[in-house]
């Protein structure tokens, strides 16, 4: 068994009106009003009112080659996976110095030394600590990051670990590029981070929190696709295929009823649903293939509404949201769920402690 016991989630530092985004990145995909027009009419579907940038919308028209970009990601996203995790810390009650193991995970960034690497020194985290940086699983791996800390932890019922994910998505812009791909995309991420300070069952004691029941992972066959990077000289270049909303709907529901199984529960028993805001057609194909009623994924919706997709860091805002409403009540079950290049999926089942 392994305890979620706080997570933090982090934001860019500059906030900015849909309206404004488009307005300011539009021109610099297109000079033609039919795809400008198109931009628009994307944008307005997100279902994104707002959201965070790594940069002020102007710098964004500047912004060199990969490696000028790729510099950015480097400096900011370790000022925020910084700022994540002391805010995680100190939300359970634990030092840099109690964490023994730390997943690190991005999809928009590269470095060697890895960015988990810099926060050794910044945070005063132990020379001895095991870490795990991951690249390529994408949206998915939020989900996939809690999971397989889970599995970490069961080996080591006495450790601290944290998943760090850092998101910045807006520094892959692409410019020139009106493919319909991009002038979605364009509309839809956000930039982000966030922390989560897990720990193993001898170390759960006396602490509130989730505990993980339960995982499972997927990748789905002939989707390989659908989604994640075209890498090139100009940087990451997205790839978005149209029917990811019905993959999602054909496989999601066996996925979450195979994790639940085992624990003799069914989908009619989860009473809290932690979903991946990938978009308003990903939400919708969700609630179908779950028979969810109206409204059961509002949280992600208002999370996506707030800050767009933060990709790897988008279910871990969803899921602090969830703590801080104290969902679910003791005893219940919650699943998070999150979809990604591949295509892949990751299940995870939670139940509040009846005893803390």
């Amino acid at each position: 068994m392994s305890r979620v016991v706080s997570v933090a989630p982090v934001l860019a530092a500059h906030r900015h009106d849909q309206a404004e985004i488009t307005a300011s990145i539009g021109p610099l995909l297109s000079q033609d009003a039919g795809r400008l027009a198109a931009l628009a009419r994307f944008h307005g579907a997100s279902g994104v009112r707002t959201r965070h940038l790594a940069l002020p919308l102007a710098r964004y028209a500047e912004l060199g080659g990969f490696g000028e970009a790729n510099h950015l990601f480097e400096t900011i996203g370790t000022e925020l996976a910084e700022d994540a995790v002391r805010r995680a810390l100190a939300a359970a009650d634990l030092r840099p110095a109690d964490v023994d193991f730390l997943l690190f995970t991005t999809v928009t960034g590269v470095g060697a030394p890895s960015l988990d690497a810099l926060l050794v020194a910044r945070l005063g985290l132990r020379p001895d600590i095991r870490r795990l940086p991951s690249f390529g699983l994408g949206c998915v791996a939020g989900a996939s990051a809690v999971a397989r800390v889970h599995d970490y932890l069961v080996g080591h019922p006495d450790h601290v670990a944290l998943v760090v994910s850092v998101e910045l998505c807006s520094l892959t812009i692409q410019h020139g590029d009106d493919s319909p791909a991009n002038l979605v995309s364009s509309g839809l991420f956000g930039d982000g981070a966030a922390a989560v300070v897990m720990v193993g069952d001898r170390r759960a004691e006396g602490r509130d929190g989730l505990d993980v029941v339960g995982t499972r992972s997927g990748v789905y066959p002939d989707t390989a696709g659908m989604l994640g990077w075209d890498i090139g000289g100009s940087g990451f270049r997205i790839v978005l295929g149209p029917g990811l909303a019905d993959v999602v709907e054909a496989h999601l529901r066996a996925d979450v009823e195979a994790c639940l199984e085992p624990l003799g529960a069914a989908v009619a028993d989860v009473r809290t649903w932690i979903a991946h805001p990938g978009g308003p057609r990903i939400l919708d194909a969700a609630e179908r293939a779950l028979g969810l009623t109206e409204g059961t994924l509002d949280r992600s919706r208002r999370s996506l509404a707030a800050v767009g997709n933060l990709s790897s860091s988008s279910v871990l805002h969803v899921l602090a949201d969830t703590l801080t409403d104290a969902e679910p009540s003791a005893g219940q079950l919650a699943v998070l769920f999150a979809f990604g290049p591949g295509v892949s999926a990751e299940v995870v089942v939670l139940r509040r402690p009846e005893e803390v």
